[in-house]
């Protein structure tokens, strides 16, 4: 049996959003260390506060004050910390419902144990030392022996100092990928600078990469077929903004390249052409990376261009 690959990726990109007046409000308090509910349509109090009432749908904005302090609901023993979480030793998630609040908040408590932690434990809000309006601004839970503080919350308006308006929250994703047969194949055979893909029994189509099962016939496909190495770019894009940690100077021609013999065309970046003379139907080859095992860019062969005709049925 041939060995198994396999290699660890990481997805990773910032999202940010613009807030509307209650998320900025909820925000810019923590920041002020002040946390903010807002109050549904049936009188419960929301505690993140929400824009729009979760079962009648109407837009809120009745926002009240609720306590820093509150009571553990529910809980989970986290021994290993990972990367970006809110503590760097072993801490329970939980799920507090602070004085005032009808909802429950997560977040995490910091506890010398997981024997030190139980549902109905009073806890208050460990404030970070430098806030900037964000969720992380409440360092953790710690635990505090109190009773309950008063149910009903003060009404607030909302209005502060500089009002927190956008957010930038990093997501990110780790995880072991581990190719198909069909997948394995063609990275190996990269590895001797060579483009395979695979035909289907049925409809006799090669598709490149391969699946190891034909998109169109539904049947599995085992034939393996040599295609290229030059090929046709179909249609193409100009790419104006640079991406973090890609070494590439814009614009440049993200380019589908049908490779002679496929009958699907895949991605390659189109270089050694000014971005503005690359066109449909322009004939290119591929440029390998040294010690590499993708390759790098097309670049034209220099060749007359294809007709229209030879590949109109993969644009």
């Amino acid at each position: 049996m041939p060995d198994v690959l396999s290699a660890p990726l990481v997805v990773e990109f910032p999202f940010t959003r613009s807030l509307g007046p209650v998320q900025s409000a909820f925000l810019t308090g923590l920041r002020e260390r002040t946390v903010l509910g807002v109050r549904a349509d049936d009188g419960t109090v929301l505690v993140p506060p929400v824009e729009y009432d979760p079962v009648t749908a109407n837009e809120l904005g009745d926002l009240v004050e609720v306590a820093p302090t509150g009571t553990v609901t529910t809980w989970a023993w986290n021994p290993s910390p990972r990367r970006d979480q809110p503590l760097d030793t072993p801490f329970a998630w939980v799920l507090v419902r602070l004085d005032g609040a009808g909802t429950a908040l997560l977040h995490v408590l910091d506890a010398p144990g997981p024997d030190a932690v139980r549902t109905g434990m009073r806890v208050r809000i460990r404030w970070a030392a430098n806030r900037t309006g964000a969720i992380t601004d409440i360092a953790c839970f710690e635990p505090y022996e109190s009773e309950p503080g008063p149910a009903e919350p003060a009404p607030h308006t909302g209005e502060f100092a500089d009002p927190v308006t956008g957010i930038t929250a990093p997501a990110r994703l780790d995880y072991v990928h581990t190719p198909s047969r069909a997948q394995s194949a063609y990275i190996k055979a990269l590895e001797e600078r060579r483009t395979v893909g695979e035909r289907c029994p049925s409809c006799r189509k090669v598709y490149v990469p391969p699946r190891g099962a034909c998109p169109t016939c539904g049947v599995a496909t085992a034939e393996q077929v040599e295609v290229g190495p030059r090929g046709t770019v179909t249609t193409f894009c100009i790419v104006n903004i640079k991406a973090k940690n890609l070494d590439i100077e814009v614009p440049y021609v993200y380019a589908h390249i049908a490779l002679d013999g496929a009958d699907l065309a895949l991605h390659g970046r189109i270089a050694g052409i000014p971005y503005d003379q690359v066109r449909m139907g322009l004939r290119v080859e591929p440029v390998w990376s040294e010690g590499a095992r993708h390759v790098d860019h097309y670049r034209p062969t220099g060749e007359p261009d294809a007709d229209y005709d030879t590949y109109k049925e993969l644009v």
